[in-house]
């Protein structure tokens, strides 16, 4: 026995070196000082992440994401595919809120083609619709994750319940629950089936009470309130300098929302509000701040559906002579140029990066801007000093999805 140990004892710095690539190096260590590996498993961590760990004790002194277990070389498949075959790996960035993605991603298109101004008016809307049903699906996810994360079981199936509900209003629209493939270059892949918009209107019925009720079971819970006010908080500048966006962004007290700022699509027709982190629990910027957001983002969410089903029902109905393929063009060539678009996520600025050369329907180049890469970038910057338990809070008030960071 004591032969074993003393040559476990020898080796082990070898082994140290021979495992996951580390940024810190266990000679550098203080007296006390560990590093621990966090993920890459799944539950807690939020996806394939890990996280390089330095303690003293209980506290954390750093904070390294590792990130790479998921790639999936979305870009190179963007860059050998014509464009219209490129929105199935759309959906796969953000899987939550692929309407969100695949928004983003045709409107770069479109306007590089110079066809933005002549897609139907009902179809700008229904593109809005099922974008903003996603974002709240997708925040569902969140909010509930994050509460599971936190010691709260009932919150995630309360939100799972109801997002079912959503997930079968886009089944019954496009025929898949997650990844639609649904908004397409110029148009739509099908309307809207008959008696979708007197079924939508039901659901928000239904769900803005049940807001409440999540109001009141989770973000005004005692429990929930000491776990996450003033943890993690994140300055504002702070934010800004790391390029955060989206509920991240908007939580440590900016009102920045591209919907707004760059008012794409039927936005700026529509009426509402941007919440921001007010620091009511806690400090500006802290992991309830952000939590907060979301919650309040779902019922502005619930009021841009209802003003579409609105317009949908009334001076944009369905006619017999709609198309919404009218517009798809049939060869997509746009002339040479590098052009960036954005838009709005669930989760922050979602950027596309195009290069055409004028010859072909395949981008020369495409490049993601993700908007969960620059916030998770972040968490080293706001956990130092935390103590290790608050890491878990930490990590799920960001709300990533390693699919669009590894993209």
């Amino acid at each position: 026995m004591t032969t074993a140990r003393t040559i476990q004892y020898e080796y082990a710095p070898g082994h140290f070196r021979a495992s996951e690539p580390n940024l810190h190096q266990a000679d550098i260590l203080d007296e006390g000082q560990m590093i621990l590996s966090m993920g890459p498993q799944h539950p807690s961590t939020h996806g394939v992440l890990r996280l390089e760990v330095i303690t003293d004790g209980e506290i954390i002194v750093d904070v390294v994401p590792h990130v790479g277990y998921l790639h999936r070389c979305f870009e190179k498949h963007a860059e050998s595919l014509p464009f219209n075959q490129v929105i199935p790996f759309v959906d796969r960035l953000d899987y939550l809120a692929a309407m969100n993605c695949e928004h983003a991603y045709v409107m770069g298109v479109e306007r590089m083609l110079g066809i933005q101004d002549d897609i139907p008016k009902r179809t700008e809307y229904i593109r809005v619709l099922v974008a903003e049903l996603n974002r709240i699906a997708a925040h569902f996810v969140a909010i509930g994750t994050y509460a599971l994360d936190i010691g709260a079981y009932t919150p995630f199936l309360w939100l799972m319940r109801d997002r079912e509900h959503i997930l079968r209003l886009m089944e019954w629209l496009n025929g898949a629950r997650m990844l639609y493939n649904y908004i397409w270059i110029g148009g739509l892949f099908y309307d809207l089936p008959v008696g979708f918009e007197e079924r939508c209107r039901e659901f928000v019925t239904y769900l803005r009470p049940k807001l409440t009720e999540l109001q009141q079971l989770v973000i005004e819970n005692e429990i929930f309130v000491k776990r996450t006010a003033n943890v993690g908080v994140l300055p504002l500048p702070v934010a800004i300098n790391y390029g955060c966006t989206g509920p991240v962004l908007r939580g440590s007290g900016l009102r920045y929302d591209l919907r707004r700022v760059d008012g794409y699509s039927v936005y700026p027709e529509l009426e509402f509000d941007i919440p921001i982190g007010k620091g009511t629990m806690g400090t500006v910027g802290d992991c309830w701040d952000r939590n907060q957001v979301r919650v309040q983002e779902c019922y502005e969410s619930l009021r841009i559906v209802e003003q579409c089903l609105d317009r949908l029902l009334g001076d944009y109905r369905r006619t017999r002579d709609y198309d919404p393929q009218a517009v798809v063009p049939k060869k997509i060539r746009p002339k040479a140029m590098d052009f960036y678009a954005r838009a709005e996520s669930a989760k922050g600025e979602l950027g596309f990066f195009f290069r055409t050369d004028g010859k072909s329907d395949v981008p020369v180049r495409c490049r993601c801007r993700s908007c969960c890469f620059h916030n998770l970038s972040v968490i080293g910057e706001i956990s130092k000093g935390a103590m290790l338990a608050d890491l878990v809070a930490i990590i799920g008030s960001i709300d990533l999805v390693m699919g669009e960071v590894d993209r």
